[in-house]
C-alpha cells in the first residue's frame, strides 16, 4: 500500500479530532447531571426540579465550564458542541406546523366579504384534503369554478387600498396569481422568521426548525423540552406586532425606589444572609458601583455612613448599566437575572407602588446582547410601556403594509417601513407625542422589544418611517421580517406532532446503549473466532469506525436518534463485510500457493471491487432515504451514510495498515482458525440446476403474501392515515380488550393494543382527525384520560397524566393529519421506487448487461413483497407494534439496499469468473462463482442477523417493528441474492454457453 505515512498521520488526526468531539459530550453529560442531582437536592416537586436545573444550567452559559488544558469553553459553548440528542433519546417535542395560506389570502383580501371568493377558500380546503398540491393551486383552482364574470383584481377582493402598490385592476387573473405567489412566499418566510426567534428565545437545547420546501411547512423539534403546553402555545399562537409609548427612566425613578424598599421586607432572611455571602466573594467596588448606580436611577443622593454591606437591593443589586447606556431601557441587567426581576415586578405589593397615572405600565425586555466579547456575559434591557386598563397597544402590526431592510443617509443599515391610511394616521399622532417628549416608541413582537426608535426629526406623516438604530445588516433584515410578519397574522396548525415523554427517552438510552454493547462483543468475539489474528486487526478497525462515526455526528451537529443508534448498530454489522470481503479474497490466494505478502496485496485488489460496488448501492439507497425522510428517519440515514464512508476507510485502509505491519514483521497469518481453515471449501452446489425449485418455493411464498395483502390488507399507522396516538403506562397489567370498550363509548372509533409489557398500552383514534388546532388535541388528550381513569391510580391529576410523572400516564403521542398523511404515503412510494430506479441504473452502468439489471431489480420486489406479506399476515398476533409507518419504510429501504449489496458481490464475482474461464458455460461458471462467495454471503449475514437479533432482544420497543423487518429482509435478501437474482439473470440470457461434460466440470 503507498503513502503508508498518510494514512497514519490523517488516522491518528482523524481520531483525535472525534475524541476532541465527543469530550464535549461527555462533558455535557457531567453539567446536566450535576444539575439534576443539585435541584433534586433542593426540590421535591417535579416542575421545581426543571425549573432548578434549567436555572443551573443557565448559571454556566457564559462562565468557564470545562478546561483542556489548551482551550477553555464557557458552559453554553460545551452544550453547542455536544452531541444532540433526538427526543426519541432526551424526551421533547417534534412538530410540523402548517402556515395557514389560507389566512394569508383572507388578509391580502382585506377580509373580503365577496361570496364567490369566500366560497372558493372554503372549496380549497376540501380539495386540500386529497390533494398533493400546494393550498394556492387548490385556491385557484376552485376560484376558476366559482368566479363567474369577476377578477381576483376586483376592488372587493386583492386590488385593495392595501394592496394599490401590488395589484391594479387592469391585471389578470393570471397576473394576480404571480402576485399572490410572491406575497405568500413572503409571508410564509416572515412566519418562519417569527417562529424561529421565539424558539429561540424559548431557552431550548439544541431546537432545529427549517421549513419543509415550498408547502408552507414548518418543522419544529424541541429535544428535551420540559414545558410542552407551553411550546405549543409559543409556535402556534398568532405572531403579535405592537408599538407602544415607552415611558422614561425619571417617570418610574420614585417607584423603582419604592419598588426596592419593599422587597428588602420581603426578602428572607437566609437568602439575605446567602446574598450576602456571594457579595462579600466579589470585589468591593462592584458592589459600592452597583449602589451608586441605582442611587442614580432613583434619586437617591446620600448613603448612610453607618450602613454596612450586608444591605441588599433586590432591584439595585442587578442593575449593570442605566439609561442612556442601554438601548432606550430603563436599565439592563444580565440575562440569568430575567426571571427573578420578572417574578419581583409582579407582586402586587410592587404593581401596588406604581403612580396613579402608570398603574397600567407595562413591563418587557429586549432582546439580549453582549456588550464586551471578552467577558462573554449577556445582558438585557428592561422597558417600561405606557399601557391601559384594556393591556391594548395603540398601534398594532397589522397596520404595516411593507418592511424592508435599507441604508440611512449615513450609509448605516436601518429599515423602511410603510403602514396603511389608519395606521399612518396614527404613527403620526405617536411619533408627534414621542418628540415632544423626547421619549421612544417600542417595536414589540410577542412580548418582546426589538427596537425603540425615537423620533427625533418631529412627527412623521404618511406612513413611511426609516427605523435607525445600531443594527448590522442581518439584524436589520431580520427586524424587517419581523415587521413584515405583523401585517398578515396566519395562524400555525399542527399537522404532525411526536411528543415523548423524558422517561421513554431515558429508557430509550438504556436499552440502546445496552444492545449496542452486546451486539458490538458479539461481532467482535465472531471475527476472532472465525479469522483468528486477523479478525482481532478487524476489530481494532471496527472499533476506529464506531470512534470516527460518533465524532463525525458530533461535528456535524447532527442529531442522534433512536432510528440513528439503530443505523450505527446496522452500520457495525454491515462493515464487518468488508473486512471479510478481504479476507476471504486473501485466504483463496493463499489457497493458490502465494506467499503471504502476495496474497494480501492481490486479496486486497480483487476485493476492492466488490467493496466498492457493494458500498454504492448501500449508500443510494441510504441517500434517496436522506432526501425524503424527515426527523428519525433522515437521522438513520445520516449515520448510515456515515457509517459507509467511515467503514470504507477503515476496512480498506487501516486493516491494511495493521496486516501489513504484521506480515512485514515476518510472522504468520493465517486468516483462519482450525475451525473454519477448510470452512466452506471446495463447495460443488448447483445452484443453477435447482433454481426451479427455488422459483416455485418463492412462487407460493408470494402467493400468500400478495393473498394476505388483499385480504388482510396491512396495519397502516397514523403516518400513512391520519389520526392522534397516545402510548399510555399503567401501575398493573391492564385488558387491551376492556380499555377499548371503555374508549369507543367515549370516541365511537378506536384502537387499542398492547405494547410490550401488559401495563403499557398504544391507543389510536380518528376521533375529529381533520381538526388541528391547540384546542382540540387538549380536547381529545382530557377525553383520553377521563376515559381512563377507571385504570389509573387514585388522586392522578391530568397534569401528572399528560406528563407521564413517575412513569404513569402518557409517556408518549402522535398526531398525523389526513393532509399530511396523503403527502407521507406519496413520498414513501416514490422513495422506494426511485430508489430501485437508482440502481437499476448503477448496477447497468457497473455490469453493461440488462439481464443483471433485471435480476437485482426482480430480486429486490421479492424480498419487498415478502417482507410486506409477513407483515400482513402476523401484526395481529405480535406483541409488538407492526404498523406501517416512516420508521417501517426506512426499514424497506434497507432491505433493498441489504439485498442489493449481496447481490452486487455475487455478481461482482460472477464477472470476474466468466473473464477468466470466457463465458457462462452453460451455468459452470456461475456455480463456481456463487460457490466461491458463500463463504462471504453466509458470514456476512449471520454477523449482520446477530447485530440486530441483540438489538431486537434487548433494545428501545419502538425500535422492534422495524428490526423485525430488517431481521426478515437480511434472511429474504441473502436467499434472493442467490436462488432469485442469479437464475433470473441467467435464465433472461440469450447465449448461455454449452456445459462441458461432467467430467470436465469436476476437475474445475
Amino acid at each position: 500500500m503507498q503513502n503508508k505515512g498518510l494514512v497514519k498521520l490523517f488516522a491518528v488526526l482523524f481520531g483525535l479530532v472525534s475524541i476532541y468531539q465527543l469530550s464535549f459530550t461527555f462533558k455535557n453529560n457531567q453539567i446536566d447531571e450535576a444539575a439534576k442531582t443539585f435541584a433534586e437536592s433542593k426540590y421535591d416537586n417535579p416542575d421545581d426540579v426543571n425549573a432548578e436545573e434549567v436555572r443551573y444550567i443557565d448559571s454556566l452559559s457564559n462562565i468557564e465550564a470545562y478546561n483542556m488544558g489548551i482551550a477553555s469553553f464557557t458552559g453554553k459553548e460545551v452544550k453547542e458542541k455536544a452531541m444532540n440528542l433526538g427526543l426519541d433519546l432526551k424526551g421533547g417535542l417534534n412538530v410540523i406546523l402548517q402556515i395557514s395560506v389560507r389566512d394569508i389570502l383572507f388578509g391580502l383580501s382585506n377580509n373580503s366579504k365577496d361570496p364567490a371568493f369566500n366560497k372558493a377558500l372554503s372549496d380549497a380546503q376540501e380539495i386540500q384534503k386529497n390533494a398533493q398540491e400546494s393550498y394556492l393551486e387548490s385556491f385557484f383552482s376552485a376560484w376558476e369554478a366559482v368566479k363567474g364574470d369577476q377578477k381576483l383584481a376586483s376592488p372587493d377582493i386583492f386590488a385593495n387600498r392595501d394592496l394599490d402598490d401590488v395589484i391594479d385592476i387592469s391585471m389578470t387573473d393570471a397576473d394576480v396569481k404571480n402576485k399572490l405567489q410572491e406575497k405568500v412566499d413572503e409571508s410564509i418566510v416572515s412566519a418562519f422568521e417569527v417562529l424561529r426567534k421565539r424558539i429561540d428565545q424559548f431557552g431550548v437545547t439544541s431546537p432545529n426548525i427549517q421549513r419543509l420546501g415550498n408547502s408552507g411547512r414548518v418543522l419544529v423539534e424541541l429535544p428535551g423540552v420540559k414545558d410542552v403546553q407551553r411550546a405549543t402555545e409559543l409556535i402556534t399562537t398568532t405572531a403579535q406586532l405592537q408599538f407602544w409609548d415607552v415611558a422614561k427612566p425619571g417617570e418610574l425613578g420614585t417607584f423603582l425606589n419604592q419598588a426596592n424598599e419593599i422587597l428588602k421586607t420581603k426578602i428572607e432572611v437566609d437568602e439575605k444572609e446567602e446574598a450576602v455571602e456571594v457579595q462579600d466573594t466579589v470585589a468591593t467596588d462592584s458592589t459600592d458601583t452597583k449602589d451608586s448606580t441605582i442611587d442614580d436611577l432613583l434619586g437617591e443622593t446620600s448613603t448612610d455612613s453607618t450602613a454596612v454591606q450586608t444591605v441588599v437591593n433586590p432591584i439595585g443589586d442587578m442593575i449593570v448599566a442605566v439609561y442612556p447606556n442601554t438601548q432606550g431601557g430603563l436599565f439592563a441587567i444580565e440575562s440569568s437575572n430575567k426571571e427573578l426581576l420578572e417574578s419581583y415586578l409582579k407582586m402586587p405589593e410592587v404593581r401596588a407602588a406604581l403612580p396613579a397615572d402608570a398603574r397600567f405600565t407595562k413591563f418587557v425586555f429586549g432582546l439580549p446582547y453582549i456588550a464586551n466579547a471578552e467577558t462573554g456575559i449577556e445582558y438585557i434591557d428592561l422597558y417600561a410601556l405606557k399601557g391601559n386598563r384594556d393591556n391594548e397597544p395603540e398601534l398594532s402590526g397589522g397596520v404595516v403594509t411593507d418592511a424592508r431592510q435599507s441604508f440611512s443617509q449615513s450609509n448605516q443599515p436601518s429599515v423602511s417601513m410603510q403602514m396603511n391610511a389608519k395606521g399612518s394616521k396614527v404613527w403620526e399622532e405617536m411619533t408627534g407625542r414621542a418628540n415632544q417628549n423626547q421619549s421612544q416608541i417600542a417595536i414589540v413582537l410577542d412580548d418582546i422589544v426589538y427596537s425603540a426608535p425615537t423620533a427625533s426629526n418631529g412627527a412623521i406623516s404618511g406612513g413611511n418611517t426609516e427605523i435607525s438604530g445600531n443594527f448590522t445588516v442581518k439584524e436589520a433584515e431580520d427586524l424587517a421580517n419581523v415587521l413584515r410578519a405583523g401585517k398578515l397574522p396566519a395562524k400555525a396548525e399542527i399537522v404532525q406532532a411526536d411528543q415523548v415523554g423524558p422517561s421513554l427517552g431515558k429508557e430509550a438510552i438504556e436499552s440502546g446503549t445496552k444492545s449496542f454493547l452486546i451486539a458490538l462483543s458479539l461481532v467482535l468475539i465472531w471475527m476472532i473466532l472465525y479469522y483468528g489474528k486477523a479478525g482481532i486487526f478487524a476489530d481494532i478497525a471496527l472499533l476506529l469506525n464506531i470512534l470516527l462515526i460518533f465524532g463525525v455526528l458530533s461535528g456535524l451537529g447532527a442529531v442522534l436518534t433512536l432510528p440513528g443508534l439503530a443505523g450505527i448498530v446496522l452500520t457495525i454489522g454491515m462493515s464487518v463485510d468488508a473486512n471479510v470481503l478481504i479476507f476471504e479474497r486473501i485466504r483463496e490466494e493463499l489457497g493458490k500457493g502465494k506467499s503471504q505478502k502476495e496474497a494480501v496485496k492481490d486479496g486486497f485488489a480483487n476485493a476492492l471491487s466488490s467493496i466498492l460496488d457493494a458500498n454504492i448501492t448501500t449508500g443510494l439507497t441510504a441517500l434517496i432515504l436522506f432526501v425524503f425522510g424527515t426527523g428519525p428517519i433522515k437521522g438513520f440515514a445520516t449515520t448510515l451514510l456515515i457509517g459507509i464512508l467511515t467503514s470504507l476507510f477503515t476496512a480498506i485502509f487501516i486493516t491494511r495498515l495493521l496486516v501489513d505491519w504484521y506480515v512485514n514483521s515476518g510472522k504468520k497469518l493465517d486468516f483462519s482458525t482450525s475451525i473454519t481453515k477448510n470452512l466452506f471449501k471446495n463447495n460443488k452446489i448447483n445452484f443453477i440446476g435447482k433454481r426451479k425449485v427455488a422459483y416455485v418455493v418463492s412462487g407460493i411464498l408470494i402467493a400468500v403474501c400478495l393473498g394476505s395483502l388483499f385480504t388482510n390488507k396491512l396495519d397502516q399507522g397514523i403516518d400513512f392515515v391520519g389520526g392522534r396516538t397516545y402510548q399510555v403506562r399503567f401501575d398493573d397489567a391492564v385488558s387491551s380488550e376492556a380499555v377499548a370498550k371503555d374508549l369507543t363509548a367515549v370516541f365511537q372509533s378506536v384502537e387499542v393494543k398492547t405494547i410490550g409489557s401488559a401495563n403499557q398500552l398504544k391507543i389510536s383514534t380518528k376521533y375529529k382527525v381533520d381538526e388541528n388546532s391547540v384546542d382540540v388535541d387538549e380536547e381529545v388528550q382530557t377525553m383520553l384520560f377521563n376515559g381512563l381513569k377507571s385504570y389509573l391510580p387514585e388522586g392522578l391529576s391530568y397534569a401528572d397524566f399528560s406528563e407521564g410523572r413517575n412513569n404513569i400516564g402518557k409517556v408518549l403521542s402522535s398526531k398525523v393529519s389526513p393532509t399530511i398523511a396523503d403527502d407521507i404515503k406519496r413520498e414513501s412510494l416514490l422513495a422506494v421506487l426511485g430508489s430501485l430506479v437508482v440502481v437499476f441504473l448503477y448496477i447497468l452502468f457497473r455490469f453493461k448487461r440488462w439481464q443483471f439489471s433485471l435480476g437485482a431489480v426482480a430480486a429486490v420486489f421479492h424480498d419487498v413483497i415478502i417482507v410486506l406479506g409477513i407483515f400482513s399476515l402476523l401484526y395481529k398476533f405480535m406483541p409488538f407494534s407492526m404498523e406501517i409507518d416512516q420508521a417501517f419504510i426506512a426499514a424497506i429501504l434497507t432491505v433493498i439496499g441489504y439485498s442489493l449489496n449481496d447481490t452486487v458481490v455475487v455478481f461482482d464475482r460472477i464477472r470476474e469468473v466468466l473473464a477468466e474461464r470466457a463465458g457462462f458455460k452453460g451455468g459452470v461458471n456461475i456455480n463456481s462463482a456463487i460457490n466461491s462467495t458463500l463463504s462471504r454471503t453466509l458470514n456476512t449475514s449471520l454477523t449482520t442477523l446477530v447485530v440486530l437479533l441483540a438489538m431486537f432482544i434487548f433494545g428501545a420497543e419502538s425500535l422492534r417493528g422495524l428490526l423485525f423487518a430488517l431481521i426478515v429482509g437480511v434472511v429474504v435478501g441473502t436467499y434472493s441474492s442467490v436462488f432469485i437474482a442469479t437464475p433470473l439473470m441467467y435464465d433472461t440470457l440469450k447465449n448461455k454457453g454449452i456445459a462441458p461434460p461432467k467430467e470436465e466440470e469436476s476437475k474445475k
